[in-house]
């Protein structure tokens, strides 16, 4: 969103379109309700009958007791046997009606909870089961931003849905007492009560349209929240003075933001006075003529009371009606973000019946003039590229950045599929094998790992989670990674939590973090092995440590490399040097030297630095 488009909103074309497809979202969402918890549903439901039917039996009770004080006081009737009852009676309903009312709070309040933990795991089930492409598309993470608000922002939404079912059985029971003295009072309050309604569905959907247009200007504000607060952004900010940038751009998108936010609720109170104002002469036209009525004798005090009470609560009964009904019809159309994250599909996926993995692996990987390009991008990242990787071998990916080394990784690991070509596995496309089966025979350690806020533990099991109680299993790979040393200078070794997000946490160095990283490897003990840049953070004497180990670490495995040090690439069996996308050179790095192409340059630019 630019800052030409703020305040530029317009209302939606074929409103009652929209509102209808906004209707159709809720009841795929009161299934999702249902599942969340299907016990306080039905609770919830029991009670909002009772409470509803509560007001025009109190009405009914009250009409009799004071049409017997009346008849008392001004005909000297008898007092009926059942009088006292009635006002025992009075007090019983009145009392009901409390205690169902908190009640039904209390079951709101474990809905809301239950609620919002089934859909947020549901959308982070959801999430993980997608592409890798998805979380690339800024589009998908506009939709992703708006399902996660629907997790927590549409509980309201249910909790109107309950209040409204409530509210329409009120409604009915005190329209009919209405309508059996006057049709034309009733008439009368739902003609005064209308337009509120459509005012408040018209900007409904002015208010989605609004919010779905300031999603990515929103998220930008969270994104520059992040980088004003953050540990890892907080050394350049202060050092390039980008505080006050980021402050001024935040402000001044808030800003613009606020006002046209402002613009719409302005516009939305003026209109909802006016209605509303409406309504209220709607109401005490109808009390005018009641008490009228009863002056003149054609009504009791009694029946006056009760009339009176049921004007009263039907006309807030109904604008309340229509109000949340239009409310729940407006919020229905932010499920569409929420339904549509739902309804994306992995295009990677596994066929049914899909085969196991071969174990063990004896023929390899063969890529087959595999081409490769981003969805919606011209841009051929990779180009007719051939090669095989045997049991046992060794391969190094060199070239600059950009020329699709980690692509060559991601489409190894069916993290994406080839755009043409064919990848092999013991001479079987890869697409024919289970997805879950193949990864787990794939350890991959990529530069930009993750540091999990974990226990070192926890943080080392990453790579094999379902050994995460394995003690022994755990410290093994540390010695191997030499992470054994760093954990071991941890107030509380494997136990200790790491990062500084949570109290008690201790962070690592870039190199400490490195071969904890380098520990999962170790753990995963996987056929492939799959290394990006893995001594970049370390120093000298620890990149020669984990040298010396990383003959063990590959020993019996396919191994890729991918690394901008010749001194770490010069251990492989086969260098692949890339350059716009195809593979330019290849041999062992002796070989290469002595051609004397761009791998031999590479080599003597970065030797040279050392001499």
């Amino acid at each position: 969103m630019t800052m030409a488009q703020v305040g530029n909103y317009e209302e939606p074309h074929s409103n009652w379109r929209e509102y209808i497809k906004g209707v159709r979202n809720v009841p795929p969402l009161f299934k999702m309700v249902w599942k969340a918890a299907p016990g306080v549903v039905a609770s919830s439901i029991f009670l909002r009958l009772l409470a509803a039917l509560i007001p025009l039996t109190m009405l009914a009770v009250t009409k009799l007791i004071i049409d017997s004080i009346y008849n008392l006081t001004s005909h000297h009737a008898a007092i009926p046997k059942v009088f006292w009852w009635l006002v025992v009676l009075e007090f019983a309903l009145a009392s009901l009606a409390m205690i169902s009312a908190r009640v039904i709070d209390f079951c709101d309040g474990l809905l809301a909870d239950k609620f919002t933990r089934y859909i947020n795991v549901r959308i982070m089930d959801h999430a993980s089961s997608l592409d890798l492409m998805s979380f690339e598309d800024p589009f998908f993470y506009d939709k992703l931003e708006r399902a996660r608000v629907q997790g927590t922002d549409r509980i309201g939404m249910i909790q109107a849905t309950g209040r409204l079912v409530q509210e329409i059985i009120t409604t009915v029971s005190l329209a009919a007492s209405i309508f059996l003295f006057s049709p034309w009072i009733l008439i009368v309050l739902i003609a005064c009560t209308l337009p509120t309604f459509l005012a408040e569905t018209r900007f409904a959907f002015l208010g989605y349209t609004l919010s779905s247009r300031q999603t990515p200007a929103r998220r930008e504000m969270d994104y520059l929240r992040v980088l004003g607060g953050s540990k890892e952004s907080a050394k350049e900010l202060k050092l390039f003075g980008l505080s006050s940038f980021l402050v001024d751009r935040y402000t001044k998108l808030s800003n613009d933001l606020y006002k046209e936010t402002v613009t719409l609720s302005r516009r939305r109170l003026i209109a909802g006075m006016l209605f509303a104002l409406l309504g209220i002469i709607g109401y005490y036209g109808s009390y005018a003529f009641a008490i009228y009525q009863t002056l003149i004798g054609v009504l009791t005090l009694g029946t006056l009371t009760l009339l009176a009470g049921a004007i009263a609560g039907a006309s807030s009964n109904i604008q309340a009606v229509l109000s949340t009904f239009s409310s729940i019809a407006g919020q229905a159309l932010f499920l569409t973000d929420l339904l549509e994250f739902f309804s994306v599909r992995p295009k990677v996926f596994s066929k049914p019946n899909a085969l196991l993995a071969p174990r063990p692996i004896r023929r390899g990987f063969e890529f087959k003039d595999v081409s490769f390009s981003y969805p919606g991008s011209s841009r051929v990242v990779l180009k007719n590229i051939n090669f095989r990787l045997e049991p046992s071998e060794r391969i190094a990916l060199v070239g600059k950045n950009g020329q699709g080394k980690t692509t060559i990784v991601k489409l190894l690991t069916r993290l994406y599929d080839a755009t043409s070509g064919q990848i092999l596995l013991d001479d079987v496309d890869i697409r024919e094998y289970n997805l879950e089966d193949l990864w787990r025979e794939v350890g991959v350690i990529f530069q930009d790992f993750m540091r999990y806020e974990l226990t070192s533990s926890e943080n080392i099991a990453i790579g094999r989670i379902k050994d995460r109680d394995n003690e022994f299993r755990i410290c093994s790979a540390a010695r191997k990674s030499l992470a054994d040393d760093v954990i071991r200078q941890l107030p509380k070794r494997y136990e200790q939590r790491l990062g500084c997000r949570f109290e008690g946490g201790v962070d690592l160095s870039g190199g400490e973090w490195q071969k904890i990283a380098l520990a999962r490897a170790y753990l995963r003990d996987a056929q492939l092995l799959i290394l990006d840049e893995p001594t970049a953070s370390l120093d000298a004497g620890s990149e020669h440590e984990v040298f010396k180990r990383f003959a063990e670490l590959t020993e019996g495995k396919m191994s890729l490399l991918i690394s901008h040090r010749f001194s770490t690439v010069k251990m492989a069996d086969r260098v692949l040097v890339l350059e716009n996308g195809s593979i330019a050179e290849q041999g062992c790095h002796e070989q290469l030297l002595k051609i004397g192409g761009s791998y031999a340059q590479m080599f003597e630019l970065q030797a040279a630095s050392y001499r």
